[in-house]
């Protein structure tokens, strides 16, 4: 019973559209990714930018789904950047299920792998994470993803510091620990009026990242406009990084 109460606390999945979503808004691709052993599938957008050098694989963050991000990911190819964004299990129109860690791991490397027969150089692919989204790209990463670089939008350093329940804790989401373990790019953005995850979390990730790195501390920007606020900036950063020499 506390494993199913932390679960739906910790990912709270929205299946039902947003109300301000409209198909003509983005006017996506629908994919279907195959995942787990049981004929399960995760429910995603393909956005192709025509002349895109690079591939942002969108992780979203707890009480939304795709439909929530839609005019941040129409943003994201108005950049330049192709996107493949999905819904995890329990999410939108993915196979149904209470999603856990483990679970969410699994769907964010069925899509990175899916995406091998549209944009096979993985090099050319940019790991993107909002919020929840944070430690479930960096996941990815870790288990040899070989992105060019991991953008983490909003993220915390892990759930026991964002909800602390003491040995509670089953579903751990710890972006610390994975970025001590990862030597990519990455960049680090953060609204500085952010009241859901503390900007102090931002520095602690900052200094944890052990390969090239900046970190962006956006004025006037909460949790979820963040992009809205400094898209443009945000943008050529996530270029610059990417083309970096290693």
């Amino acid at each position: 019973m506390l494993d199913t109460w932390e679960r739906e606390l910790v990912f709270r999945p929205v299946t039902a559209d947003w109300r301000g979503y409209a198909p003509e808004i983005l006017r996506e691709e629908e994919v279907w990714i195959p995942v787990g052993g049981n004929g399960e599938r995760l429910h995603g957008w393909w956005l192709a930018s025509p002349g895109a050098q690079y591939t942002l694989v969108y992780f979203h963050g707890a009480r939304v789904n795709l439909s929530g991000s839609v005019y941040r990911l129409r943003g994201f190819r108005s950049a330049g950047f192709n996107v493949l964004a999905i819904d995890y299990r329990g999410f939108g129109r993915s196979a149904p299920a209470l999603p856990s860690e483990a679970s969410v791991y699994e769907d964010a490397e069925a899509a990175w792998k899916w995406l091998d027969a549209r944009e096979p150089d993985r090099a050319r692919r940019i790991l993107y994470g909002h919020s929840l989204g944070g430690p479930i790209a960096a996941e990815v990463a870790l288990r040899g993803g070989g992105a060019a670089a991991l953008v983490l939008e909003s993220a915390f350093t892990s759930v026991a510091d964002l909800a602390p329940l003491g040995g509670l804790v089953t579903q751990r989401l710890d972006l610390v620990d994975k970025l001590e373990r990862l030597s990519l790019p990455v960049l680090i953005i953060h609204g500085a009026q952010d009241t859901v995850v503390p900007p102090e979390m931002a520095q602690r990730l900052y200094a944890a990242a052990r390969g090239p790195k900046r970190l962006m501390m956006v004025e006037g920007a909460g949790h979820s406009w963040v992009v809205r606020r400094a898209g443009g900036a945000i943008f050529q950063a996530v270029r610059d990084l990417a083309a970096a020499p290693r």
